[in-house]
């Protein structure tokens, strides 16, 4: 733990290479990360499934039951549902309008294209991933009354632990898909902190380089302090992001209902031209 600041310093400076090269140099080094990530823990979670492939009914069972049960719905049905918006604004970030801030600097003719393809996020990282996840830990027999409780830390472990039943080296490789996630979103999230702050100070290269700076300094201290800590302020710092993008997105629902019948007329229009 005395050496948490280390493994920050080494992040700070592979994210500042990257960051210094702007929105196509992270886009380069996301394009190949994430896919990297996403094909090594589906591919690991679809091994553990199908090795206790007699289990998954039952785990889907075991899923319904403790959302439905009488004991769920009175007693513990708000606290999960707190608990799983906060874990999803990580997982996906629907609704806080940071990822849209990528999506716009994408160059198309219809907006409404982008933002169809910006929905297939919440379902690849929440329904699939998400789902995998919750089988894997029931059906290794990982999901208990005991545990129901535990911090993020304990729970990563326990995930670690739950794939170690089944594939006994996978921890390792675990452990470096967490560490990619961890760049991959260190990287997107300074594009994202940047535009606010061009906005607020403006575009210069003085103002520019000045955010990367603290933006990796920042890094390092959000390693050196504590995991409740850094969870308990990034909670606190994304619902004040999602209280006014919520606000924004309801007010400009009309003008999203035009983007989108626009480019669904496009669509069958050039159907019909094909035809």
């Amino acid at each position: 733990y005395g050496y948490k600041w280390a493994f920050g310093l080494f992040m700070a400076v592979f994210v500042g290479i990257v960051i210094i090269g702007g929105i196509k140099s992270i886009a380069k080094v996301t394009d190949k990360i994430v896919p990297f990530m996403v094909v090594i823990y589906v591919g690991a979670s679809l091994w553990v499934i199908f090795a206790r492939f007699d289990m998954i009914g039952e785990a889907f069972t075991q899923i319904i039951d403790g959302a439905f049960s009488p004991e769920g719905v009175a007693g513990g049905a708000i606290g999960v549902l707190i608990q799983g918006f906060r874990r999803a604004a990580f997982s996906n970030e629907a609704g806080v309008g940071s990822a849209s801030i990528a999506h716009s600097a994408v160059r198309t003719k219809y907006a409404a294209s982008e933002g169809l393809v910006a929905l297939l996020e919440p379902f690849i990282d929440t329904v699939v991933v998400c789902t995998m996840t919750a089988l894997v830990l029931i059906i290794t027999g990982n999901v208990s009354s005991e545990n129901a409780g535990l911090n993020d830390a304990d729970a990563i472990l326990l995930t670690s632990g739950a794939f170690e039943s089944v594939i006994g080296w996978f921890p390792y490789v675990l452990t470096l898909a967490v560490v990619l996630f961890a760049f991959s979103t260190m990287i997107s999230w300074s594009y994202y902190g940047y535009q606010a702050w061009a906005y607020l100070f403006g575009r210069t290269t003085r103002t520019e380089y000045t955010y990367k700076i603290l933006f990796c300094v920042f890094v390092v201290i959000g390693s050196a302090a504590s995991l409740g800590n850094v969870i308990g302020f990034s909670d606190a710092m994304i619902f004040s992001m999602m209280v006014p993008n919520m606000i924004g997105i309801v007010l400009l629902a009309p003008k999203v209902k035009k983007e989108l019948n626009k480019y669904m007329s496009a669509i069958k229009l050039k159907a019909k031209a094909i035809d």
